[in-house]
């Protein structure tokens, strides 16, 4: 393999690819590699799949779909961790007694300890 090829290409798939991160669609290899597969990667590691014929860059569609899945599916995982939070707090019985009070709309035991 000549390598300044190698790295020749590499640099010119990397400046075809927009922003930091892209998709890629994996394709199947010889050694076991699994096709269609989508993944989010660096550019510089798009790239060297792209180059060594392990995947292919994913057309704006396909990549706006995976993302919009991947948002989805955090979104889904960001409010069941926030389901499974168990808040706990102590409080006094004075405190309890005060709270209590305040939402009855009724004044709470006074500081005055009973003197009009």
């Amino acid at each position: 393999m000549d390598l300044r090829a190698y790295y020749q290409k590499m640099r010119e798939v990397e400046r075809e690819i927009a922003g930091e991160d892209t998709v890629v669609i994996s394709v199947e290899t010889p050694d076991g590699g699994k096709g269609g597969v989508a993944t989010e990667v660096p550019k510089r590691l798009a790239a060297k799949m792209v180059v060594e014929g392990r995947a292919k860059l994913a057309d704006g569609p396909t990549a706006k779909a995976f993302r919009e899945k991947a948002a989805e599916a955090k979104r889904a995982a960001d409010e069941l961790a926030a389901a499974n939070k168990l808040q706990v707090s102590l409080v006094s019985t004075n405190e309890l007694q005060r709270l209590r009070g305040a939402a009855s709309g009724k004044k709470g035991p006074s500081d005055s300890h009973g003197l009009v």
